[in-house]
């Protein structure tokens, strides 16, 4: 099923999972800001007009395109209860053919974590692309030391699956990474901790 068909809205216990919308600047660029700190060090370098309303502006246009085209499905994760915006999903470079498979990014304001909100979000959006997407794997990466990621990732029954040598940039510098991906219908049993 291609994305472009529909709109993409996921609901879980607490959160609305939707597209991001021009009218969505303001509480993006207050919560990118106040969590700059807490966000820079697993990121690619933010370019100098990161924050700005042309650049959401952009955000929003690529975001529209990459779901009517099929080949990702970015999303914001807006509490009900108050109708704030916590955070991000992408689930990106979806691959269709023999592979069907995809890529999940994620990010969080610091003032959110360790509420269980990502992994609420990891875990519907995971079951949207391999129920209503029939995707058969979603991967992830991220930084050895990053130990709340990786912890996420495998509470949402994500499974460690190796080593990625320079495999992204951030914050400036070539960083080797961890790989996770989750199986529709995995039999792989548990990840061990400690990994890597």
């Amino acid at each position: 099923m291609l994305l472009g068909r529909r709109k993409v809205r996921i609901e879980t216990e607490r959160l609305t999972l939707r597209p991001p919308l021009h009218g969505d600047f303001r509480a993006w660029t207050c919560l990118r800001s106040e969590s700059a700190d807490f966000l820079i060090p697993w990121e690619p370098s933010w370019s100098a007009d990161h924050l700005s309303r042309k650049s959401f502006t952009n955000r929003v246009y690529w975001a529209q395109r990459a779901i009517s085209g099929g080949t990702a499905m970015p999303l914001f994760l807006v509490r009900r209860s108050d109708e704030m915006l916590l955070g991000a999903i992408t689930l990106d470079n979806i691959r269709r053919g023999p592979s069907q498979a995809g890529t999940l990014g994620y990010w969080i304001g610091e003032r959110h974590t360790r509420q269980g909100y990502m992994r609420e979000t990891i875990e519907a959006v995971v079951h949207h692309a391999f129920t209503q997407l029939d995707l058969s794997r979603i991967e992830a990466a991220c930084l050895p030391e990053n130990t709340a990621s990786r912890g996420v990732l495998e509470k949402s029954g994500f499974k460690y699956e190796g080593v990625a040598q320079s495999y992204l940039q951030i914050n400036g510098r070539w960083r080797t990474h961890v790989l996770y991906a989750a199986l529709r219908g995995d039999r792989r049993g548990r990840t061990l901790v400690g990994q890597a």
